[in-house]
């Protein structure tokens, strides 16, 4: 599982600058292939626009840095693809770029991975597939809790873009037989901004609503990635990326009854289970939460 060769797209990004740390870590080899370098010890970086066909071909079939010249070997292939580039939300570039980009990049990706024989991507999707958090006005999701198996239907082109990037790699790994996971990763969280931000979500818990209160720690993030590398054999998966339970510290039968009333549930929680569950991703992969939100903020919670 350890020591593998990585191509990373995005990791300069929020998310991709904490993943990275952590596998390398794990003892991992990783490249970063984005439009800005990531300046981390142990990583090189290759400035490439995804939604260059030849660029990415180009980038998937390089060395991983200039110590990789002295074996005199040629160019190794990599391990794994871990493709986050993308426009991270709605309201950076108009929509049509940001659908462009987003479901472009992610096709060329796949397609240099798929067509150069790398049997390990991993993808970044997104809550936003549950057509809660960018919709227009208040929406109700169908049923609760939010689970991989959900009829996604968002209104706006971030969350579209992310529903069209699972059906291509769901064809890609028709096409390949390789393992092709997408993580729907929630509202990522960085170390620094639990004390910026938890206190007024406690003190107003319907500003999470649109993110059915879930959050993922940043770090968490990168655990899950590696335990993706490390899964062999799944084919094409989805998985909810987010830590257990919900921000603020309310129940999820409360919070239901609070901002989405009405709405079914589909079975009855776990313990300790948010609203947005990550319970397949905890009983595929192994998810073991480390960075639970109550470790960095001071009670009361509520």
């Amino acid at each position: 599982m350890k020591n593998k060769r990585i191509l990373f797209t995005g990791g300069t990004g929020k998310a991709g600058k904490h993943v990275i740390p952590y596998l390398l870590d794990q003892g991992h080899r990783v490249l970063n292939v984005d439009l800005k370098p990531l300046d981390h010890p142990g990583v090189d970086n290759l400035i490439t626009d995804v939604t260059d066909s030849g660029q990415v071909f180009n980038a998937m079939s390089s060395y991983a840095g200039l110590d990789e010249l002295e074996a005199g070997t040629g160019v190794l292939p990599f391990d794994a693809v871990v493709h986050f580039a993308a426009i991270p939300r709605i309201l950076i570039k108009p929509d049509n770029e940001t659908f462009r980009i987003n479901t472009i990049g992610t096709y060329n990706v796949l397609e240099a991975a798929v067509k150069l024989g790398v049997r390990k991507i991993i993808i970044a999707s997104s809550e936003t597939t549950y057509g809660t958090c960018f919709a227009d006005g208040q929406a109700d999701p169908h049923c609760l809790p939010l689970e991989e198996d959900y009829d996604v239907d968002p209104m706006d082109s971030y969350g579209m873009s992310k529903v069209i990037n699972e059906r291509t790699a769901r064809s890609f790994q028709r096409r390949s037989g390789a393992d092709i996971y997408a993580l729907r990763i929630g509202n990522v969280i960085e170390p620094h901004e639990y004390a910026e931000l938890f206190p007024d979500f406690i003190k107003h818990p319907e500003v999470r609503r649109r993110n059915t209160f879930n959050y993922v720690d940043a770090r968490d993030l990168g655990q899950m990635v590696d335990l993706c590398i490390g899964k062999d054999g799944l084919g094409f998966e989805i998985f909810n990326a987010a830590n257990n339970g919900n921000a603020p510290d309310i129940s999820s039968r409360e919070l239901a009854e609070r901002f989405f009333p009405g709405v079914p549930f589909t079975r009855e929680l776990e313990a300790d289970e948010g609203l947005y569950s990550n319970l397949k991703i905890r009983r595929v992969l192994g998810f073991e939460e480390r960075h639970n939100w109550k470790k960095y903020v001071s009670p009361p919670y509520a």
